[in-house]
């Protein structure tokens, strides 16, 4: 290095521009790599400033239900409450959904895909998600309309909502046109929503677009009882409406698979994780290797590629 110039160590960063280029890295390279750099981005790491934004759903797709509880209030405790977006996969009780609620004072991007929450702790909780402008339930089979209208009443500022279904989840329901009225009377700023595979008819559809003006990504793929009359939609000029056809293809078999976690793919060395030790050696690749990828036949319908054929915006935290 030539004498006179003034480049700043990397370990005199202050840790909040640190979180901005620790958010680049892969989870385990910031839970198991960075902290054993030196002791300012160890101490990046432990607070809130690398968990602004906390996406840990490919993580959790392979995890099982108690490593993922662990690893939410790890994170969620050392956001201090200022984690902006939450993206998890397979939450298996109400509380830890009540626990992602009393601390989402911040919380505007909500992804909760496949997981076991009930509609009575979305009804209780849903006052502290005021401020979520998107969400995702898709595949939550235990709610329904009552946790929609609670959503729909006290999340004003929602824009974006995401309830997908797999059509073998819904094969024993005679009608959900129930979730669509409850959508359509309390979600009028809606500006994209994804209903594939609900089963709703063309009635609580023309309710939804009567009553959120604002829409313009209407996904109803695998609605198949929805027949909208070209003339009519062309009155919504904004709008992109996809489906009900469906042009997707799924092996049934890969809908068996993606139910399943592998008991030896779940976690990282908690001693470490939470303080209690620092030896970093013990640490198994084995528990985050691409070998233990898992087919989700749901990502082939909708997830990535398909929501960007459909229009769909991702809604990115500011």
């Amino acid at each position: 290095m030539e004498e006179g110039c003034d480049f700043r160590p990397w370990d005199e960063l202050i840790p909040d521009t640190l979180g901005l280029i620790f958010r680049n890295l892969s989870l385990l390279e910031i839970l198991t790599v960075v902290p054993g750099v030196c002791k300012s981005w160890r101490k990046a790491v432990m607070g809130p400033y690398c968990w602004q934004e906390i996406d840990i759903e490919e993580w959790s797709q392979h995890c099982s239900p108690e490593n993922i509880d662990q690893m939410l209030q790890l994170l969620i405790t050392r956001s201090c409450g200022s984690f902006r977006k939450l993206c998890v996969s397979g939450i298996s009780n109400d509380l830890s959904f009540a626990y992602i609620a009393n601390h989402a004072k911040c919380l505007q991007t909500l992804r909760l895909p496949r997981s076991q929450i009930s509609h009575s702790i979305v009804e209780q909780v849903a006052g502290m998600l005021s401020t979520l402008t998107f969400l995702d339930l898709s595949y939550c089979i235990k709610i329904g309309a009552e946790a929609l209208e609670a959503i729909g009443k006290n999340c004003k500022f929602l824009t974006g909502l995401r309830r997908i279904m797999h059509p073998l989840e819904v094969i024993d329901k005679l009608s959900q046109d129930d979730e669509a009225l409850a959508i359509a009377s309390t979600m009028p700023k809606l500006k994209h929503l994804e209903i594939a595979y609900l089963l709703v008819s063309t009635s609580s559809v023309i309710e939804i677009l009567t009553n959120c003006r604002q829409l313009e990504l209407l996904d109803v793929r695998g609605c198949f009882n929805v027949n909208l009359d070209e003339n009519f939609v062309k009155k919504f000029p904004r709008l992109k409406l996809v489906g009900p056809n469906v042009v997707d293809y799924y092996d049934m078999n890969g809908w068996d698979s993606c139910s399943d976690y592998s008991g030896s793919s779940g976690y990282l060395a908690w001693d470490f994780v939470a303080g209690m030790g620092d030896d970093y050696d013990e640490i198994s690749d084995g528990y985050w290797g691409d070998e233990q990828q898992i087919e989700d036949v749901e990502m082939w319908f909708y997830d990535d590629v398909e929501a960007m054929d459909a229009g769909y915006d991702w809604p990115q935290s500011p």
